[in-house]
């Protein structure tokens, strides 16, 4: 049986340049021992699930002129532009009007962890990020539990 964690951001990862004392992060973790880039690409590749979660998602936020495709750039993994490529870390997100996300994906010791931040910048973006807590929460848990069956 796979088992995904809940765990701390690792102290070494990235992400915590951006972390504010008002921002969430969370970070889930499994055993698996790939690099980050192949891990994010197992993550990105969704079930239908969850894509159909996501095509729920661009219904309700279109009309708001809120991003469901993520800015341009010719380094992406899945709709997210990568930011951060090393052996050990791979950061990709953007900035939207009502938040700002990335999400890391981490090497070390056996493990793959699947790491989130998000700043949201107005009542919109603390909103937002509530209605769909429990769904990043599965879908995260789930990538993970993708990841260590690919090993």
């Amino acid at each position: 049986m796979t088992r995904v964690r809940k765990i701390d951001l690792p102290i070494h990862s990235q992400l915590w340049s951006r972390v504010g004392p008002h921002d969430f992060v969370d970070c889930y973790t499994v055993a698996a021992d790939m690099p980050p880039r192949r891990a994010a690409e197992i993550i990105t590749s969704f079930p239908g699930w969850a894509q159909f979660l996501l095509l729920i998602r661009r219904w309700v936020t279109t009309p708001f002129g809120l991003s469901n495709d993520g800015r341009e750039g010719k380094d992406k993994v899945g709709i997210f532009p990568v930011e951060i490529d090393t052996e050990g870390e791979l950061i990709a997100g953007f900035n939207d009007r009502h938040l700002d996300f990335r999400v890391s994906v981490l090497r070390q010791g056996g493990q793959v962890s699947l790491a989130t931040w998000v700043h949201p910048h107005n009542i919109g973006g603390q909103l937002y990020l509530r209605m769909i807590l429990p769904f990043h929460i599965m879908i995260a848990r789930d990538a993970l539990a993708r990841v260590n069956a690919a090993e």
